[in-house]
């Protein structure tokens, strides 16, 4: 691809913002394109999730922007994260807009809490086989999954808290994440309460008030903005057989993420790279489970192994594959994964908190349990 995220922003991050939504949106948005050097007058296209409530022409109108060529929102919840990039990457590469800006903004845990059943949910064709059983929130979809991923694995409750406990090692020493100076122990993570079984508190992310912001505009136009760019070597959607949202309970196989599989295969086609060449993984991590099965759909892994390969000591920041330095959802913030992709760039920039060295390539994943989205970011 030709173009690249030139600019990045983002509120505080907080549990109760005292802001709109929209204000939420228009200071994340306004924070990344000074980042890039850039002025709304720049900007003709916009892109979001269709779960934001902020209207792309009320963002427009908030700061200032006179007109867009280009507007377009993305379904599925987090799944939509890195799909924003690649239609902002689309729009650029297609002469539908010069500057595009994706943002995602919401008062997640004083507003409108997504963890919590929803009843108008119950409605939704793929909720309504889920829904009378008593798996009305997504944690305990996730559970389902993870208990059968753990009899046909052997893998433990262990295994899934040293997901956490590395993404809370690495947000304890970001002074933007929410639990900064917060690291926890793999003891403490078995000790925290149960939400829904195999699933601790601490296997389930955070809830977030808070908004993050990304500029995307052509790599030709990024060669004279300030800061360095992240090229997008290549972005993908995927959706896999028999999809359902978060309930895909109705394939062959219970144990894995086949929608994560297609992103895999396109993001490695497309950037002409492989799970070897990648330098820091940024993992989509709302609950610990979907990490592991994440690691052996993108090839790090083989089937059943990936509790072995998180055992090694291959996350951590010396390790073969530095899992999100920046600390994740579990540990920095709650941001349906737009700040994840944000911690990419810092990565390829080199100015992380937790930079890693020698950074070439960075895989940014989103959702998982339903239709997803990844990028390949690098140098240019």
């Amino acid at each position: 691809m030709s173009a690249a995220i030139v600019g990045i922003g983002a509120t505080d991050f907080s549990k109760d913002s005292g802001r709109s939504e929209l204000q939420l949106a228009a200071e994340a948005v306004r924070a990344a394109l000074s980042d890039a050097g850039l002025q709304p007058s720049d900007v003709d296209g916009l892109v979001s999730f269709t779960m934001d409530t902020n209207a792309e022409i009320a963002v427009a109108r908030e700061l200032g922007i006179p007109e867009l060529t280009f507007f377009s929102r993305v379904h599925y919840g987090g799944g939509a994260a890195c799909a924003t990039v690649q239609q902002a990457a689309m729009a650029v590469e297609t002469g539908a807009a010069k500057v595009v800006v994706c943002y995602r903004a919401f008062n997640e845990r004083s507003g409108h809490r997504f963890g919590q059943v929803q009843t108008a949910a119950a409605a939704n064709i793929d909720n309504s086989w889920s829904y009378p059983m008593g798996l009305g929130t997504p944690a305990a979809m996730v559970a389902m999954f993870a208990r059968r991923y753990m009899h046909e694995y052997g893998a433990t409750s262990e295994d899934f808290g040293r997901i956490a406990v590395i993404d809370r090692k690495h947000a304890a020493t970001n002074p933007h994440a929410w639990f900064h100076n917060r690291p926890i122990t793999l003891e403490e993570h078995q000790a925290s309460r149960w939400i829904a079984e195999p699933l601790h508190l601490l296997d389930c992310c955070q809830e977030t008030d808070g908004g993050v912001a990304l500029v995307v505009t052509s790599a030709e136009r990024a060669r004279d903005l300030p800061n360095k760019p992240a090229h997008i070597k290549a972005a993908t959607q995927g959706s896999g057989i028999d999809q359902f949202t978060m309930t895909s309970y109705y394939r062959d196989d219970l144990t894995r993420l086949p929608e994560m599989g297609v992103v895999a295969r396109g993001l490695w086609e497309k950037s002409g790279i492989g799970p070897s060449d990648v330098d820091v993984a940024v993992l989509y991590d709302h609950f610990t489970p979907f990490v592991l099965v994440q690691l052996e759909e993108l090839g790090f892994c083989g089937r059943g192994e990936a509790k072995d390969f998180v055992a090694s000591g291959a996350l951590e920041l010396d390790g073969m594959l530095p899992l999100n330095p920046h600390g994740g959802q579990l540990g920095e913030a709650y941001l349906h994964g737009m700040n994840g992709i944000a911690e990419g760039v810092r990565q390829v920039r080199g100015t992380a908190v937790n930079q890693v060295g020698g950074v070439e390539h960075v895989l940014v994943t989103a959702g998982t349990g339903v239709p997803t989205s990844g990028l390949v970011l690098g140098q240019g």
